[in-house]
């Protein structure tokens, strides 16, 4: 019999918003139950927690609201001070010199200082190269700074943090199928919400992962400074207007309407450039995101009518 693990809260942190999900574990993931809370502006600024003391509040009135939380949480963080690569090492059996190894190459692959950065790696496979056979391990940095806001910010709320993730691992493993972990397919994902977090995938394993700018906010905030609108109701018209209707056949003030799809395909413009270039980036660095034969949308974009073909 399938020992039952004990169920945990999944934390992702956006610049409009913390999303929440409660999780048990018995042989499959289930979710039992969700919740999120919006967040003043600059609270999480570009993915990044900058007023510690805010979110802690914020996250004690979301456990008050749901009292059938669970205080143990994982956070999913995405933002500019993460990195991810894949690096090749002689292929090393011992744990203890595949750990050492892997510390005195990061130091030429990282955009930062080893003393300033939390370091954690993966060992992938061994693959056939021109220089003999070589041992792939994902590395992952991120900023000791950055980190210790985080966990600042949920411990003063209360909370236990069993671990911190990246957002982007998260998603591929929550939209990753066992029929793509078997076949090593490489996939794109797309998660457009307050920020575009890009990852690419080889099966169920993400090799590369960026934030790649403003997701789906942007807009709802020119078109709420434009409008007068609260950012509730702004982000309410982008997805009544859409791409997919004509602006003369839709109800509401034609004025917003207009403004709305404005916003949206200058938004979406936006979004594809960056994406377009964070891709073309990774093919430089000898990336396999050129092999994709298939791109996963999610986020609050992907519930915008018409989003994904506007997207390209």
């Amino acid at each position: 019999m399938a020992k039952r693990t004990p169920a945990f809260v999944g934390v992702e942190l956006e610049p409009s918003a913390v999303h929440v999900a409660s999780v048990t574990v018995n042989g499959t993931l289930a979710i039992k139950s969700a919740a999120y809370a919006p967040l003043e502006a600059g609270v999480v600024r570009d993915g990044e927690v900058t007023d510690t003391e805010n979110l802690s509040g914020t996250l004690r009135d979301l456990w008050a609201a749901n009292k059938d939380l669970p205080k143990r949480v994982r956070i999913g963080i995405a933002n500019a001070k993460t990195v991810v690569r894949v690096i090749q090492l002689p292929p090393i059996a011992d744990a203890k010199e595949l750990a050492a190894a892997v510390r005195f190459q990061a130091q030429d692959q990282l955009p930062m200082p080893m003393d300033a950065a939390v370091l954690d790696y993966q060992a992938l496979d061994v693959i056939d190269t021109p220089d003999g056979l070589r041992q792939r391990v994902l590395l992952v940095a991120a900023r000791k700074d950055m980190i210790a806001k985080v966990l600042l910010s949920a411990r003063n709320a209360g909370l236990k943090v069993e671990g911190i993730d990246l957002a982007a691992f998260g998603m591929v493993r929550a939209l990753s199928s066992k029929a793509d972990a078997a076949l090593d397919e490489v996939v794109l994902y797309l998660g457009v919400g307050g920020l575009t977090n890009l990852a690419v995938a080889e099966g169920a394993t993400c090799t590369f992962t960026r934030v790649v700018g403003g997701g789906i906010e942007a807009p709802a905030v020119e078109l709420a400074e434009r409008r007068g609108l609260t950012l509730e109701h702004a982000r309410g018209w982008l997805d009544h207007v859409g791409f997919d209707e004509p602006i003369a056949e839709m109800d509401g003030d034609e004025l917003i309407l207009e403004d709305a799809r404005t916003v949206l395909i200058d938004g979406v413009r936006r979004i594809a450039g960056d994406v377009r270039n964070t891709v073309d980036y990774h093919l430089a660095q000898g990336g396999q995101a050129g092999g994709a034969t298939r791109c996963v949308l999610t986020g609050a974009g992907a519930a915008v009518p018409g989003f994904a073909g506007a997207l390209g």
